[in-house]
Parts: C-alpha cells; structure tokens; sequence
C-alpha cells in the first residue's frame, strides 16, 4: 500500500457523513475518528491506515495556503474494497437511502471485478468493489 491517507473536502457535512456511515459500514470501514476542532470525520477499517479524512473548509477559507471554499464543488474518485458481493450492493443499497444518489447499480464490471457507485451530496463518485 503507498497511501496513507486521503482527504476530501464537503459542502453538506451532516449529510454527507451520515451517507458515509450507512454505506461504509458493509465494507467494515467505520469512524475512527471525530475531529469536531477540524469539522471532520476520519474513517477507517481495521488498521489505522489508510484512512479517509472527510472535513469541511475553515471559515477562512484557508487550507495550508490553498483558498477552499466551502460551496466548491471539487468531484473525486475513490474506491473501496469490499469483502464480499454483498456487502456491495449493501453499500449501494445504505447509499442511496441515505442521500447518495446511483451512479452505476451494482454489477459484474469485467476483468473479475464486481462493483457498484453512489454519487455523496457534492457529486463525489464513490465506489464499492471486490476482485474475484
């Protein structure tokens, strides 16, 4: 693993991170930690790392130099492993009836690779996925 950790910026912090409980929770990944200081959420899974930071900007607009606004928009990408066919479309499932909107049904994406995508509430693409 090269990563330690990512961190993405939200707009709506109470529903996204409420769409991010529900839907991670299949694939066992969960709050590690809560950062009410920073407003930010540190997700997890069964080591420390890596993790997911999921914050919003400071009302100074000011992340170690960078001007971040909180209503800009910044779409990543992130995928997630899953363990298992279930808990795929489970995190499909938890993420659309907690705010996430569908952006790709859980399905056989070739190459032996099984996985689903939500859209979280500032058009983050976030994906769910096991290799068989």
């Amino acid at each position: 693993m090269i990563f330690d950790h990512f961190g993405l910026f939200v707009s709506d912090f109470e529903k996204t991170i409420a769409m991010y409980e529900a839907c991670f929770e299949p694939l066992g990944i969960r709050v590690y930690q809560r950062q009410p200081e920073f407003g930010a959420v540190i997700f997890s899974g069964e080591a420390d790392y890596p993790f997911l930071w999921v914050g919003t900007a400071s009302e100074s607009g000011d992340y170690h130099g960078t001007p971040v606004k909180r209503d800009q928009k910044r779409p990543i990408h992130i995928a997630l492993r899953a363990p298992s066919r279930e808990a795929v479309k489970e995190f499909h499932r938890l993420g659309i009836k907690n705010g996430g909107r569908c952006n790709g049904a859980p399905e056989d994406c070739g190459d032996r690779y099984f996985a689903a995508y939500l859209l979280d509430p500032d058009g983050n693409n976030i994906e769910a996925g096991i290799r068989s």
